[in-house]
């Protein structure tokens, strides 16, 4: 969702975490406190059954200026993205919530809901997309060769000269790589296959096969998953979980979060 820049004359801008969508007025009784700095958490109504979760924040702390020099320190933003999502999460059990991104700020509550007024037809559609959905973060990685890779290569005969043997050696090394690949490859791609089937959307992030502490990182996704499915989608996970641990991969379930990636494909 679009930011908009905020008055600098003005001591506090309207910053909005999400929008939530629920036949009752959420509780704000419990919620987290908020980015550093900032108000009490309000609630603005601009439609019916749909409320606006925000905060006054600084403008010497959260203008236009004080973000852009904030951006350069990983440890500011860090501490203010865990803090925007905690108030997001707060949430998690409305019909819908549908979180804005960090550092959306408004002159104004008015403008906010005008904002938000102007983006009517497009968050009517996401909460008719996502309305009793949760997210599930899925990430698979290689900890091991797996024991029932193919191994044909592996093993190859004696060559006559040691020049040669070196080179044959090099050469089954790197097929035999080549196949654990491959069948790595195959195996995160069926597990994303049959999860996806116990979902309504999924999408797959780039893996590019990048080093995590314990080994390749073979798959990252995201999947959306009705909360009435729910159990029966993490029990196919844990049981999947089971079965790749067997062969040396170790996959990380994570949930249930606010749709954050279906939101942010529909901008």
């Amino acid at each position: 969702m679009a930011r908009a820049s905020a008055d600098v004359k003005k001591g506090n801008a309207t910053y909005v975490y999400c929008v939530v969508a629920a036949p009752k007025r959420p509780r704000l009784t419990g919620a987290p406190a908020g980015l550093p700095g900032t108000g009490p958490l309000r609630l603005l109504d601009f439609d019916a059954g749909r409320h606006i979760v925000v905060t006054d924040a600084p403008l010497s702390r959260y203008g236009e200026v004080a973000i852009r020099r904030g951006l350069s320190d990983l440890e500011w933003v860090s501490r203010a993205a865990v803090a925007h999502e905690a108030v997001v999460e707060a949430f998690i059990d409305a019909t819908v919530v549908l979180p804005m991104k960090l550092f959306t700020l408004f002159t104004s509550d008015e403008r906010a809901i005008a904002h938000l007024h102007g983006d009517r037809r497009r968050i009517d559609a996401l909460v008719k997309r996502l309305a009793n959905h949760h997210e599930w973060g899925v990430r698979l990685v290689l900890e091991r060769p797996a024991a029932d890779v193919p191994r044909s290569t592996v093993h190859a005969k004696p060559a006559r000269s040691s020049g040669v043997a070196y080179l044959t050696q090099k050469k089954a090394q790197r097929d035999a790589a080549a196949e654990r690949a491959t069948h790595a490859r195959a195996i995160a791609a069926g597990l994303y296959d049959r999860l996806s089937e116990r979902s309504r959307a999924a999408r797959r992030r780039p893996a590019n096969e990048l080093l995590v502490q314990s080994g390749p990182l073979l798959l990252d996704a995201a999947f959306l998953v009705p909360r009435s499915q729910s159990r029966a989608f993490t029990a196919l996970a844990r049981r999947e979980q089971r079965v790749l641990a067997r062969q040396g991969y170790a996959l990380t379930i994570t949930g249930p979060w606010p749709p954050y990636t279906f939101v942010q494909d529909s901008e």
